[in-house]
């Protein structure tokens, strides 16, 4: 079949081709109606029907291949690698469920979880679906701040959490960061379980922290059914930075979500039941959820979860990896692949990839040269793909499992299946049909399956960031620019608001800007996304000073840039500190008083800034660029 064909009938049968994709899941009870978009932009999928996703998961392969792998867990920071079957997968996520139920947790409820790459914490997600429950996982390396502002958000009734994490061989203390951000949040929390590694020492607080180890062993074997969830219940919130300071919680559904990584994972990544599935993300972002936990387990996969670095214990881990456990499909980051880069290139031959089928890659614009590197050292297909948290699946790349397709350097790919991609002038919002016209990257509704039904507690916020920006139509938009070349394939061009991509993670740049805001010492600050050669981009800060006196000196200046760098730090953590503070005299800004964030951009990466027309004092920007070859 060509792959046109079968976008094709995607889009214009939608009802007889989901129905198909359905199939590929087991439901409690059928669904009545495909797709309700009777409240546009509002879409319910596969409505009536009843379904679990642990279900999907877990249950119905434990009772066709017990003994299959399921589940591989591999630290390199504590030295340990461990393989759960199917059966002893139900086992854990059950015995995890029944503690959560012993603490109140029923279908509905929140739970949010604080956790490192360990197999409790896939345990923890599967659980909460197996309850009917809704996780909202967040990043262990975010710090108090912003752990306080997403509990306060999300509401859960318990969290579940780890004494500690660890990264580069250091361990990573969560209980204090927890317990800072409990104080700080409005909302308390009634009950925590603490999986203790033995990695960091912690203090208990009494009738709230709960040990998870006696707990496990009394629920072990307990028997505990899945519950069955209406197809368009909530399965989960995770949050995503936005153009403003708070986080957007992205909310997801049931029966829709599992539909769409059941058919992602068959006709996107080629993958087959009993075949492993190997993602270097982190279950603190979409990837995980999407490609680590749910997709190659719902596709009867066993998929590897690895806690530890690309380069230790040297920079040949992964492909032993892949070699050891016989991987097919693999899901990384470029980021990453320039990590590797920089190490020695004897390292991409030094093992058997003959299982390798494809190497995908995603979270940020992967440039040719890399693309072409890792390419050639490993003589594998490498797949570029694109998408976002709020669509969970790839909305651009290559359906290797439809037809063969080759990958074009510097390109996502093509349309996935349920998508209907636009581009649209910036000026006019008309649709571009030429080949090689710049425009903005929108989706018609509706969204497919699994993709955001709204945003957590705010409905009005869904519809006006994501559906409110073309005047007389109502599109998705996904903010960034692209081009399509006479062949159909999409070329990312850049974001068109305030959210930076650093090493594939997303963060808002008002979130970074009102933290250092609140440094006594700042007067007025900026931050943007510059180009660099290894995350993508990296965030860079501009401040105007109450009292210029306080960088006076390069000591000085140094000092109070620590100081900003540690607030960002014990605030947002260690992933959203930029690059440098540049201490400025002024910030150029339009005769309206809007910062021209794309102005500083420029100048940050020696670029024109283009039409002057529009700011107020012109010579701000050039004292801007006097200031940073000073400070060079």
């Amino acid at each position: 079949m060509r792959y046109q064909d079968f976008h094709d009938r995607s889009l214009n049968d939608p009802d007889g081709f989901w129905t198909e994709q359905a199939r590929l899941i087991d439901w409690e009870h059928p669904f009545d109606e495909v797709c309700d978009v009777s409240r546009p932009p509002f879409a319910r999928w596969f409505v009536g029907g009843r379904t679990n996703l642990c279900h999907n998961a877990v249950d119905r392969h434990a009772a066709q291949r017990p003994d299959a792998p399921a589940l591989i867990w591999v630290s390199t920071e504590v030295g340990q690698e461990r393989t759960y079957s199917f059966a002893e997968l139900l086992r854990e996520v059950s015995a995890m469920a029944v503690i959560l139920q012993q603490q109140g947790v029923k279908a509905g409820d929140r739970v949010l979880l604080y956790m490192p790459m360990i197999p409790e914490a896939a345990f923890a997600m599967l659980a909460c679906a197996r309850l009917g429950a809704i996780h909202s996982v967040v990043f262990g390396g975010f710090a108090s701040h912003a752990l306080a502002n997403r509990i306060d958000d999300a509401q859960p009734l318990l969290i579940v959490s780890a004494d500690a994490g660890s990264r580069g061989g250091k361990v990573v203390p969560y209980k204090p960061l927890l317990d800072e951000a409990i104080r700080l949040a409005a909302h308390k929390p009634a009950r925590m379980v603490m999986v203790d590694r033995g990695l960091s020492a912690f203090e208990r607080v009494p009738d709230r922290d709960l040990d998870y180890a006696p707990m496990r062993a009394a629920a072990l074997d307990v028997p505990l059914d899945c519950v069955w969830m209406p197809s368009d219940a909530p399965s989960y919130t995770l949050y995503t930075s936005g153009t403003t300071g708070k986080p957007k919680g992205v909310q997801r559904d049931t029966g829709g979500y599992a539909v769409a990584l059941a058919a992602s994972m068959k006709h996107i990544f080629d993958g087959r039941p009993g075949e492993t599935f190997f993602s270097t993300s982190d279950i603190g972002w979409v990837v995980g959820h999407s490609y680590i936990v749910y997709g190659p387990l719902i596709a009867g996969m066993a998929t590897l979860m690895y806690e530890g670095l690309p380069t230790c214990p040297d920079a040949g881990i992964w492909w032993r990896l892949v070699e050891q456990y016989r991987v097919t499909g693999m899901f990384s980051a470029p980021t990453a692949v320039r990590v590797l880069k920089k190490q020695d290139p004897g390292f991409l031959t030094r093992y058997d990839l003959s299982s390798l089928r494809a190497l995908f890659l995603a979270g940020e614009p992967l440039d040719e040269p890399t693309a072409r590197w890792i390419s050639e050292g490993i003589g594998k297909p490498i797949v570029d793909n694109y998408w976002q948290t709020e669509t969970g699946w790839p909305i651009l790349t290559l359906a290797r499992g439809v037809a063969p397709a080759e990958p074009r350097l510097g390109s996502p790919g093509v349309p996935m299946y349920g998508y209907r991609v636009q581009l649209l002038d910036e000026q006019s919002g008309e649709v571009l049909t030429g080949a090689n016209q710049k425009g903005l990257l929108v989706i018609e509704g509706p969204l497919p399956p699994g993709c955001l039904q709204t945003v957590w507690r705010d409905d009005d916020r869904f519809v006006r960031t994501y559906w409110s920006g073309t005047p007389g139509r109502q599109v998705y938009s996904t903010f960034d620019w692209a081009v399509r070349d006479e062949d159909g394939y999409y070329f990312i061009l850049g974001r068109s608001d305030d959210v930076i991509n650093v090493a594939g993670h997303r963060l808002g740049t008002r979130e970074i800007e009102e933290c250092i805001a609140g440094h006594p010492a700042v007067a007025e600050v900026a931050v943007v996304g510059v180009a660099d050669a290894l995350k993508g981009q990296v965030a860079l800060a501009f401040a105007v000073l109450r009292d210029p006196a306080r960088a006076a000196t390069p000591a000085l200046a140094l000092a109070l840039e620590g100081e900003i760098l540690k607030k960002v730090d014990s605030e947002l953590g260690a992933v959203a500190r930029p690059s440098r503070v540049r201490l400025v005299t002024a910030l150029p800004k339009t005769r309206s008083g809007k910062l021209l964030r794309r102005a500083l951009q420029a100048v940050a990466e020696g670029r024109e800034v283009g039409d002057l027309s529009t700011i107020d004092d012109p010579s701000a920007l050039e004292r801007i660029r006097e200031e940073l070859s000073a400070a060079r």
